[in-house]
């Protein structure tokens, strides 16, 4: 039994490699590939659906909902990581690349903390999940993604994906391990005006 992560559809601002603010919603292709992965999503046969409350992921997850007629909550916890002051400016500007970035953004959120909070996320996922008779869909960020992958799941040898694409799919199982079955999967785009190219970085 699986465990469904996705990442939020393209926004306006992670195509512009732009530090997001906690209310960026999805762009009108970001509309198309959340679309497009709700169709995917429901072939799993999912039972529930824990979203991040920001605009970009939770507008994913509505889709989800619409397409499932599933259940639909919503945590802080799978919020992005709080960049403060950079919030609104380019990466290049800033000259950072979130996605490697350790250290303590001003008025932000240090690595450790956030770190810290992907982990009390992951545990409320695997609680949640254990609760349920089928499996959980989890709609976040790519940051959060990404640590997910790095510290929490079992990778089983898999290389850590470069980036982690919008509206893309990663499964894995609700037991120790946590053993990875799909990673970073946006095979619902392929062949479509949504395929994803290198405009939207893995932050946001």
């Amino acid at each position: 039994m699986s465990i469904i992560l996705v990442r939020h559809g393209e926004t306006l601002l992670n195509a512009a490699r732009v530090f997001q603010p906690p209310e960026t919603d999805l762009s009108p292709r970001g509309l198309g590939q959340a679309k497009l992965v709700a169709k995917r999503i429901a072939e799993f046969a999912p039972v529930a659906i824990i979203s991040s409350d920001m605009p970009r992921a939770y507008t994913t997850a509505k889709s989800i909902e619409q397409e499932t007629g599933l259940p639909l909550t919503t945590t802080t916890l799978l919020h992005e990581r709080n960049f403060g002051d950079w919030r609104g400016q380019k990466h290049e500007a800033v000259g950072i690349d979130p996605s490697t970035y350790i250290g303590n953004p001003p008025g932000g959120e240090s690595s450790e903390t956030f770190n810290q909070r992907v982990a009390q996320a992951f545990k409320k996922i695997i609680s949640l999940r254990k609760s349920l008779d089928g499996p959980l869909v989890v709609v976040s960020h790519g940051l959060v993604i990404q640590v997910m992958l790095q510290s929490c799941i079992e990778r089983n040898g898999q290389p850590m994906p470069a980036r982690i694409a919008n509206t893309s799919i990663t499964v894995f199982g609700m037991d120790q391990p946590h053993a990875v079955q799909l990673i970073n999967c946006s095979r619902h785009l392929e062949g479509t005006e949504y395929s994803e190219d290198s405009k939207s970085l893995s932050g946001g």
